[in-house]
């Protein structure tokens, strides 16, 4: 195997990006640019993401993004993103400005006996807002102008033993890199959540049949309307392969397109091992 990705790897844990490039790992089941509005849906919620989306929009208000706070996503047919923003102008929309976007915005105390409200799955969010800024368990994370063509993740497969060992599994086709999925956009596929593919690849290249700890984000990629018109998004996430009773090395691959790389660096070691062990990713809700 050649040069190990240590500049991928150190971007991706810093929040940053990378190109995807044209190579996949994996069975693609739908191939073809992701489009919003047909093949894709994205929400953002009660934030600004650019200076003619939901908050000035919704609000009246308008923001400055802080950090992505949580993902929340039944496959490319619904994926919301959850931000907390800092209010830096504008006024809250009054009932006379009301218009298709909404009604009206008004300032609330969080009780949901003072005010009626659509539904309720916004409350979890605000509670994780209010952990967030009592104590970051993430650094500020926010999307990356890169553009993508599919809606793919980019997989930090790790295995950490007793001992403290790392492993991180790479695809070895040169230069050998992450591996990274894409989601498929066919009917059947479209409402099937972002973990399909992952478990997809790891069941193909893993044995035993692996049962991989959550989801967790550590950046994401988008440009819209990038190259053909795509509007496609590539997760940066991170994951772990639990140890088996006893296994003090990872799993055993079924094939040669990857490899497990045993991690002896110190100080990239003890970053993604602080990831794993604080859980200091942004959460994947599905």
């Amino acid at each position: 195997m050649g040069e190990i990705p240590v500049a991928e790897l150190d971007a991706v844990l810093g929040g940053g990006g990378w190109d995807v490039g044209s190579s996949l790992e994996g069975p693609l089941q739908s191939p073809g640019s992701v489009h919003l509005g047909k093949n894709a849906c994205y929400v953002v919620l009660a934030v600004l993401f650019d200076k003619e989306r939901e908050v000035k929009e919704e609000s009246g208000l308008e923001c400055d993004p802080i950090t992505l706070l949580a993902l929340e996503e039944r496959g490319p047919a619904w994926i919301r993103f959850v931000f907390l923003a800092c209010p830096t102008g504008g006024t809250l929309k009054t009932l006379e400005a009301a218009d298709a976007e909404s009604l009206q915005a008004t300032w609330w105390a969080g009780d949901p006996c003072a005010l009626p409200l659509r539904a309720l799955d916004i409350l979890p969010l605000l509670d994780l807002a209010i952990r967030y800024r009592r104590s970051a368990p993430h650094p500020p994370t926010l999307p990356q102008e890169l553009p993508c063509a599919l809606i793919c993740l980019r997989l930090l497969v790790t295995f950490a033993n007793d001992a403290g060992d790392l492993w991180v599994l790479l695809a070895t086709a040169e230069p050998p890199h992450l591996p990274v999925v894409a989601c498929g956009t066919s009917p059947a596929e479209l409402r099937r959540g972002l973990r399909l593919p992952v478990l997809r690849l790891l069941r193909d290249c893993l044995r035993p049949d692996p049962h991989p700890g959550p989801l967790g984000l550590l950046g994401l990629q988008h440009r819209a309307r990038g190259p053909g018109g795509s509007d496609g998004i590539c997760f940066n996430v991170l994951l772990s392969i639990p140890p088996g009773s006893p296994r003090d090395t990872p799993p055993e691959l079924r094939g040669p397109a990857f490899s497990w790389w045993h991690v002896e660096e110190e100080s990239l070691r003890g970053c993604i091992l602080q990831r794993l062990c604080a859980a200091a990713t942004v959460p994947v809700r599905s």
